[in-house]
């Protein structure tokens, strides 16, 4: 598979934060919602975020857990919870959210041609500007896009939460480990690619029950599904915090402080799925941190602004 040549300069000029006074980023999400509970936030953030981020649509990916009985039932689920969310928050699905892959890439002469991957293609096509693309699950439908038509990598910025932090001993991340085809594609194709670490970096993004009910619960029916969902998820509470790091994919695009990055060189993932580098290799862009108490102050505050 030959990948179109992005320059150096343009490469650059694309891993530059993207927010700026006087205009939206335009952007997809593509989660897989019911597999945690962290994406139904990061979601909830970006349409509760109008003014700075123009979400165009909204793509289901595949995952398998104990939540799912495999990848096809995983992207299922989290497309209805995806719809679950739009109803909540009164906004209509139709041509908004999409199924995406029923499975995992098992090479890259097959892409999977869901609807959320030519979705993908024809929207990244259609525009001069770069559409950000944020992942916060399985990468299978950005790359069998990617497969799909190579040429988008010229007309996206990908944004990911996927794998660990590049000093962390492993990279056997859920999002990562699911499908390393998919993973290794986006890595190597040249993509403009801004990663954000789990373990190491988005981990820090911790919040508890007391603070959901104060400040989550009662802000309007997504706020309460919110705050129900977050009590479930544990038996027992007590001196418990639970990480909600898929925000922090959101939280670039609101504020790139936030979330402070690094030019580094795209790495390799080996077989033992841990990192490998290579100077010679393109340039990504990496998260070394999060700055918590913002991004979540960020997110508190827009819940009770639509509450």
């Amino acid at each position: 598979m030959k990948f179109p040549i992005i320059s150096d300069a343009l490469r650059l000029e694309r891993l530059q934060p993207p927010i700026s006074s006087k205009d939206k980023v335009g952007m997809v999400l593509d989660t897989d919602t019911y597999n945690e509970i962290d994406d139904q936030f990061a979601l909830v953030h970006a349409l509760l975020s109008p003014e700075q981020l123009d979400v165009q649509a909204v793509y289901a990916a595949p995952f398998h857990n104990k939540r799912s009985t495999g990848p096809g039932d995983g992207m299922e689920k989290s497309y209805e919870e995806i719809l679950r969310l739009l109803d909540r928050l009164d906004v209509s699905p139709e041509g908004f959210a999409l199924r995406g892959s029923t499975g995992f890439l098992q090479d890259w002469d097959h892409p999977h041609r869901s609807e959320a991957a030519l979705d993908l293609v024809e929207r990244a096509m259609a525009t001069d500007a770069p559409l950000y693309v944020v992942a916060i699950g399985a990468i299978t439908n950005v790359a069998s896009a990617i497969l799909i038509e190579p040429g988008i990598i010229e007309r996206i910025v990908v944004v990911w939460l996927g794998g660990h932090a590049r000093h962390w001993p492993h990279t056997r991340e859920f999002n990562l480990g699911q499908d390393i085809q998919s993973a290794r594609l986006v890595f190597d194709c040249g993509v403009p690619l801004v990663r954000i670490p789990c373990l190491g970096v988005a981990s820090h993004l911790l919040t508890t029950l007391p603070e959901i009910e104060r400040y989550v619960q009662g802000r309007g029916a997504i706020g309460d599904y919110l705050a129900e969902i977050f009590k479930g998820y544990h038996t027992d509470h007590y001196a418990r915090s639970k990480v909600i790091w898929d925000v922090a994919a959101i939280a670039y695009l609101l504020d790139a402080d936030w979330v402070p990055a690094d030019l580094v060189h795209s790495p390799i993932v080996t077989d033992q799925a841990t990192w490998s580098f290579d100077p010679s290799r393109h340039l990504i862009r990496c998260a070394r941190s999060v700055d918590r108490d913002a991004i979540f102050g960020d997110l508190f505050t827009k819940l009770e602004r639509q509450a």
